[in-house]
């Protein structure tokens, strides 16, 4: 693994989900974290709100817009690793503005690209989603399956997947792209499945949810950041996609039942017809081939999905003020 140690690096996205840990764990490993947020008038940054004050105050914080190739530019000056995360990822949200994912997710990457040739920046971690390969054709699901733009989000995500591709071959950009499989863990906003399911099981008696026949590949987000940190580690890695999954399917319905179980309480689980995808935009089956993972990386998953389920009902649980249970999350 590389030292990341007084390393300059920037991380897009970095009060998301996935980001925040990313930049606390690059903190931790001595990195010169700079952090890209979206600007609000209230100086939120998002879920890095919550990290420790000694690990927040070694951050430096840019708030901006990824469509603003201004500010994206300015981020990008100087920075040795840039770890792409930035996107609008809610796959709701992206059926009622489809223009904003798309100018976010497509434009925004273009930025980050343009910004890093023109700084001439040595590594550009472009961050992916198993999205992009639809409802899969063949299973478990390898970096060459056909991609399916099976939502506006989706199809967004392969337009920057492509621009990612399309830079490290016209221009030699140094781009290697991680495709992340259903990543979870504390943190995570209602939008996702596996909140949804536990803010609903410690509050209520039942659990809303779209359809629960579709399967889910579901890597613990410490595991998903060690993907990110071994992607860019490993130069190999450049030009290629890399698959980050446990190679191990769970359907919704089966993966309620258990995250009830593990809360300890009597919950129906009941179909709300607001929350089913359009039939033909539903991606009904995600399992990883991570083989490419294992070999070039040397990256597998520690965390069993029992284990992260529950250290994950145990934080949402102590951080219940965070969520609105009551409230569906496109």
């Amino acid at each position: 693994m590389m030292d990341f140690t007084d390393r300059s690096v920037l991380v897009t996205g970095a009060g998301g989900f996935i980001g925040h840990h990313l930049c606390q764990e690059l903190v931790r490993r001595g990195a010169r974290v700079r952090a890209f947020v979206r600007y609000n008038s209230r100086n939120d940054r998002g879920l890095l709100e919550l990290a420790p004050p000694d690990i927040k105050d070694e951050i430096e914080f840019y708030a901006g817009d990824l469509r603003d190739a201004h500010a994206v530019s300015h981020a990008v000056h100087g920075a040795a690793i840039v770890f792409h995360l930035g996107a609008i990822v809610g796959i709701p949200y992206s059926y009622l503005h489809p223009i904003e994912v798309v100018e976010t997710n497509v434009l925004g990457t273009l930025n980050v690209l343009m910004a890093a040739r023109e700084h001439e920046c040595p590594k550009i971690i472009h961050t992916s989603t198993s999205e992009v390969y639809g409802t899969a054709v063949e299973t478990p699901i390898a970096e060459s399956h056909p991609l399916q733009g099976q939502s506006p989000y989706s199809a967004s995500k392969i337009g920057a997947d492509k621009l990612a591709e399309s830079f490290q071959r016209s221009y030699d950009l140094p781009v290697a792209t991680i495709r992340p499989f259903n990543a979870y863990g504390p943190g995570q906003s209602a939008r996702g499945v596996i909140p949804t399911i536990i803010t609903q099981a410690l509050t209520g008696t039942r659990v809303f949810l779209g359809s629960t026949h579709p399967t889910r590949d579901l890597t613990y987000v410490d595991d998903t950041v060690e993907g990110f940190l071994a992607v860019a580690s490993v130069d190999e890695a450049v030009g290629r996609v890399t698959n980050i999954g446990s190679g191990h399917e769970i359907s919704i319905g089966d993966l309620a039942a258990k995250i009830i179980d593990i809360v300890g309480r009597d919950v129906e689980i009941l179909t709300d017809p607001e929350r089913v995808r359009p039939a033909k935009s539903e991606v009904e089956q995600l399992i990883a081939d991570a083989t490419k993972a294992q070999s070039l990386l040397g990256w597998t998953p520690k965390v069993t999905l029992d284990q992260g389920l529950k250290r994950t009902v145990d934080w949402i649980a102590e951080n219940l003020e965070l969520y609105k249970s009551v409230i569906y999350n496109v």
